[in-house]
C-alpha cells in the first residue's frame, strides 16, 4: 500500500497518509479547526526495492571461479612477454 501525500488548499498543512490504491481520496483538512479541502500531491514514485534472487548469477562469482580466472589470466600473461622478447632481439651484425 502506498503513501500519499495531501496538502490543505486553506491552511497550507502538508500531511501523508498511508492507504489502499482502491480507497478514496481524502477531501478534508486534519487539522483543529482547519475546515479546508484537501489536494492530493504528486509524489516522486518508490525507489527500487530488490529483493529475492532476482540477479544474475554472474554479479557475484564464486572464489573458485575467480581463482580459476586469476590461474588463466596469469598463465596467458607470460605468453605474451615471451612473444615480446623473441620480436625486439637485435639484429646480429656479419
Amino acid at each position: 500500500m502506498p503513501n500519499y501525500d495531501y496538502q490543505c488548499e486553506k491552511c497550507d498543512h502538508v500531511f501523508e497518509v498511508f492507504q489502499s490504491m482502491n480507497d478514496p481520496k481524502l477531501t478534508d483538512c486534519p487539522q483543529e479547526g482547519c475546515d479546508g479541502r484537501v489536494k492530493r500531491l504528486l509524489g516522486t514514485g518508490a525507489g527500487i526495492i530488490f529483493k529475492g534472487s532476482g540477479f544474475y548469477q554472474t554479479d557475484y562469482r564464486s572464489d573458485s571461479y575467480k581463482a580459476g580466472e586469476k590461474k588463466d589470466s596469469e598463465a596467458a600473461s607470460p605468453k605474451k612477454e615471451k612473444s615480446e622478447k623473441k620480436k625486439s632481439k637485435p639484429a646480429s651484425s656479419d
